[in-house]
């Protein structure tokens, strides 16, 4: 009875071991699509780290899978620190979530300002017999 149990501790062990490894190396895949997608879109990783946030299942392709979300920090310029999140499903990128960004305001000169795409507001005329009020 001895052998048997320590035979069901030794697959446990090897089963856990097995996880872990697989689990390092997805989160080195997500690592580098971080770096990857951060290098597109002119930010910088910071701390060179992504971090499992979440799992789900999710149906994709007609079948249900595991998605993982991993998070991470980006800086715009050096001197800030953004939130960053992807998803993936086995080595594919399902997901990507980086701060909107607007990189260069442009300083509005009155000789060539364009304002062709800007809309004009105007007043909401209060009816007194309808009600403009969200609820």
């Amino acid at each position: 009875m001895g052998k048997f149990s320590d035979m069901i501790w030794l697959l446990l062990l090897l089963g856990l071991i097995g996880l872990w490894l697989k689990l390092s190396r997805a989160r080195e895949l997500a690592m580098a699509e971080a770096r990857r997608q951060c290098e597109r879109h002119g930010l910088q990783l910071l701390d060179e780290t992504v971090g499992l946030r979440s799992l789900r299942l999710r149906r994709l392709d007609g079948r249900h899978v595991l998605e993982r979300c991993y998070t991470f920090e980006v800086s715009i310029d050096g001197n800030d620190r953004e939130p960053g999140r992807l998803w993936l499903v086995e080595r594919r990128l399902t997901g990507l979530s980086l701060p909107t960004i607007e990189t260069r305001i442009p300083e509005p000169n009155s000789a060539t300002h364009d304002t062709s795409n800007v809309v004009p507001l105007r007043r909401l005329s209060h009816d007194r017999n309808s009600d403009h009020r969200l609820h």
